[in-house]
């Protein structure tokens, strides 16, 4: 079980998340709609910021969440290095990961064994529109939202330039693109297959549902395909407890989760679902975003989670011995 979260330190929080960040010390600086990257000597520094990114866009910060996103990241690492080879090198603070220079393949890798979501690229979305092919899957007349699809299935989508937003395409539509080869796509998604099996298999162990997930691979120096990023953290992939399912689904009633899909319904409850300037996030949607960030940390990991209160960025340049 975990422990009830103290919403009063999440609120102390508010006002000292960790938006930005300037090391030029560290490398070449690429920002991301969460983590902040380094590149330098073959090495990329990934500081994991509290931003908060759904619908494509960056909507604010969440207390705790870049800690929370690296300790996960760090703990499925760590779990999965057997089953697929990874970028990490060494945690050297709460916000940060060391790990090797990879070349992004252009592709994200979206595993889904749910018929769910609520944005323009959900499987759900595009059934609901009448479609019966997603990603060059056929579907089966009849299913409702939140349904078990008949096995788990990769549906890629294109990586969009910032402000964008993504696409799903098939397997043949990548190949047509000339983005990737049949081999190193093939490859991927033998791994992706591996993985989402697995954390399906230890979400489970822990009362959870993994629904879905999108991973990132890259290419290492030697060519070998490796997992970078991020694996199973609330960011990248969406969890339901599994006890209460079955009885939701039968009335009809959307399942618990424990992801940022939170606040994605908060938001399309508002009208907004990716058009145009977000609304501001309410104090109390980033608290509960917050504790939700940790209760699915500490359940998915096992472990308590410990946030660290200390202003990121002086400790951020202390751990790693920055000027």
């Amino acid at each position: 079980m975990t422990q009830p979260i103290d919403l009063d330190l999440l609120r102390a929080q508010l006002g000292k998340t960790l938006d930005a960040t300037n090391f030029p010390e560290l490398g070449d600086k690429y920002e991301g709609k969460v983590r902040d990257c380094y590149v330098r000597d073959g090495r990329r520094t990934l500081i994991v910021s509290d931003r908060l990114s759904a619908f494509d866009v960056v909507l604010g910060t969440i207390p705790f969440k870049g800690q929370v996103l690296n300790q996960m990241a760090a703990f499925w690492f760590e779990a999965t290095a057997d089953l697929v080879p990874n970028h990490v090198i060494n945690v050297p603070d709460p916000s940060v990961m060391v790990a090797r220079e990879c070349q992004l393949l252009p592709v994200e890798f979206v595993m889904r064994a749910y018929m769910t979501g609520v944005t323009s690229t959900s499987i759900w979305t595009h059934y609901q529109n009448g479609a019966r092919t997603f990603c060059g899957h056929d579907l089966p007349d009849g299913m409702r939202k939140n349904q078990a699809l008949p096995k788990p299935i990769l549906t890629p989508s294109t990586k969009a330039e910032k402000g964008e937003h993504d696409r799903s395409v098939s397997r043949a539509e990548i190949l047509e693109m000339g983005v990737l080869s049949a081999d190193d796509f093939d490859r991927a998604a033998e791994m992706c297959a591996r993985v989402f099996a697995f954390g399906r298999q230890e979400a489970l162990r822990r009362g959870l549902i993994l629904v879905d997930t999108k991973y990132e691979i890259g290419r290492r120096p030697d060519g070998a395909l490796c997992f970078i990023d991020e694996i199973h953290t609330p960011d990248s992939s969406r969890f339901w407890y599994a006890d209460d399912y079955d009885a939701r689904f039968t009335r009809g009633e959307e399942p618990r989760g424990l992801d940022k899909e939170y606040v994605r319904r908060t938001l399309a409850d508002q009208g907004y679902r990716g058009e145009g300037t977000p609304p501001k996030l309410a104090d109390e949607v980033r608290i509960e975003a917050a504790r939700r960030y940790i209760q699915v940390c500490e359940l998915v990991t096992g472990r308590p989670f410990v946030p660290d209160t200390e202003e990121p960025i002086a400790r951020i340049r202390r751990n790693l011995k920055i000027g």
